[in-house]
């Protein structure tokens, strides 16, 4: 057999696999909507455990019915309080079907901030922007009606915890829940919330981006859980390597799920349940909601050792 056959029939299967790959990631798993689990030591000693459902990052559009059904289900959960850490929108049409979607969620505790796909639409972008370090860029698409939006939300009770400190009673706790606009857009202003209020039985931050900027003044106020979204947990991960971005200034292996920022701070990102429209696919990196379950801290002095357990289940 000649070479120029050899490699012929080489370039042939390179590009039936890339085509396999691309149809798994574009028509299979971004729609293996996943709900992770996770336990975090972050209660007082003795406290009995808190759930939280985490949402992020729906990108939704009037038409994703599937979706929609998946994420009322989660009620089901049983959950003592919800966040949402924003990018709900992606059509100018949407925001009933974010209300519909979250259905019996929103007669629970809740609390959110948004994101820039709350405020502006997605854009058809080159994709190779975001292998590029430095590059801040911003397009931004049409005005989407988020101020609809959370009159929904404040409409059933949730908190906009936008640059405000919230406290919300949960599950028989007393919760401080306090927030910044979208770091992404540069939009946070951390000075307007910071402090420490010793008289809550928990801390609770959000972020939309989790940038490190944000994430050190939560810790430095003893904030004792920050929740962030955005990265869609790198969107495309490498088996062995992980994300290959994050979209944000936080390290790779932060992308998605929990880990520590700084001595007593937890911080959990959501991979989140959507992507653009105009990117809509994901690989290694099913879309998730995240059930939160916080338990009490160890008394010994273990309580900084290890990290905590993580564990993921297909649902629908």
């Amino acid at each position: 057999m000649s070479t120029v056959g050899n490699l012929a029939r080489l370039a042939a299967g390179t590009v039936a696999l890339g085509a396999a790959g691309l149809g798994y990631a574009a028509g299979i798993e971004r729609r293996h909507w996943t709900l992770r689990k996770v336990e975090l030591p972050v209660l007082e000693p003795g406290a009995e455990p808190l759930r939280i459902l985490h949402l992020s990052d729906f990108h939704l559009t009037p038409g994703q019915h599937a979706k929609m059904r998946w994420i009322s289900a989660l009620d089901r959960l049983d959950p003592d309080l919800v966040i949402d850490t924003g990018d709900n929108l992606a059509h100018p049409d949407a925001v009933p079907s974010v209300l519909g979607a979250l259905g019996p969620l929103l007669d629970r505790p809740g609390a959110f901030v948004f994101g820039s796909n709350d405020y502006y639409g997605p854009t058809p972008k080159n994709p190779a922007r975001y292998l590029r370090r430095g590059d801040t860029r911003r397009i931004h698409g049409e005005p989407l009606p988020w101020e609809d939006l959370r009159a929904g939300f404040r409409e059933h009770g949730w908190v906009d915890a936008t640059h405000s400190r919230q406290v919300v009673e949960a599950g028989g706790r007393t919760v401080l829940i306090s927030g910044v606009d979208d770091p992404h857009l540069n939009l946070d202003r951390y000075p307007r919330i910071a402090g420490y209020d010793p008289a809550v039985d928990l801390r609770i931050g959000l972020t939309h981006s989790p940038e490190p900027r944000v994430l050190d003044g939560f810790a430095a106020d003893g904030y004792d859980l920050v929740l962030a979204g955005h990265t869609h947990g790198g969107q495309l991960r490498l088996p062995g390597y992980g994300a290959i971005v994050t979209n944000c200034g936080i390290d790779r292996a932060r992308a998605r799920g929990a880990s520590r920022w700084g001595s007593h701070t937890r911080l959990h990102v959501s991979a989140g349940l959507g992507t653009s429209p105009y990117t809509p696919v994901r690989f290694a990196c099913p879309p998730e909601a995240s059930l939160l379950t916080l338990v009490a801290r160890p008394t010994s002095g273990d309580a900084g050792r290890g990290t905590p357990a993580h564990a993921s289940e297909g649902v629908g």
